[in-house]
């Protein structure tokens, strides 16, 4: 088996980091993205790469059991939260750490009591919302913790940090980080105003994600 991806494998991953980058979810060289390629290995972003000017040389291939580099150059310092949540997530292919303006600054303050499902999209394409503690970024207590908190969830907001999305495909991923986005930006422009979905309203958004799962 070698560890170069094919080339069609190869444009679709910088193309989908190229899009993440266009559409303001990371900045300059913040934010990472990996792919499963198989059951043994994945694609990761390198360290310091900016997204939005992805190249094959900005790409590394990885070993999905521990993270370690099989190919390419240096990655992400996150790459264990990566391979982690690969291995915990076999529905999982791609995992994207993001960093945008309002969901970024609702992890900079208390939202321990922040309802997010304030628009229908974050109960049916993400469900319910993971919080994990500030800890050093690429540090093993961050990859446990990003790790745990997805075993269940889709997303996970990082204190002071950044957030991380889960999904099958890339399309999926960025859409859950976009719309995640939207959602922050309804909370923080609305200044302690906004009214969230009732309880009975998001449980019943809930239920149907469930059974669209069920049924893929």
């Amino acid at each position: 088996m070698t560890d170069t991806p094919s080339d069609a494998v190869l444009s679709e991953f910088i193309d989908a980091c190229r899009q993440i980058g266009r559409s303001g979810l990371v900045r300059c060289s913040s934010g990472n993205l990996s792919r499963r390629l198989d059951g043994g290995r994945m694609l990761a972003t390198a360290s310091r790469s900016w997204l939005e000017n992805m190249t094959a040389d900005d790409v590394s291939v990885c070993r999905i059991a521990d993270g370690a580099l099989l190919s390419g150059r240096k990655p992400t310092v996150e790459i264990a939260f990566h391979a982690a949540i690969l291995r915990g997530r076999p529905d999982v292919n791609v995992v994207l750490h993001f960093q945008t303006p309002c969901a970024t600054t609702l992890a900079c303050q208390d939202t321990a009591d922040v309802d997010f499902f304030v628009i229908p999209e974050i109960p049916f394409y993400i469900g319910p919302v993971a919080r994990v503690p500030y800890l050093l970024p690429g540090s093993a207590e961050l990859a446990a913790a990003v790790a745990a908190a997805l075993q269940d969830h889709d997303l996970a907001v990082l204190d002071n940090h950044g957030q991380v999305t889960v999904a099958a495909d890339y399309a999926h991923a960025i859409q859950n980080a976009e719309f995640f986005e939207l959602a922050c930006g309804v909370i923080v422009r609305g200044q302690g105003r906004t009214r969230p979905l009732s309880a009975a309203e998001a449980e019943a958004l809930l239920a149907l994600r469930h059974a669209t799962a069920r049924s893929v």
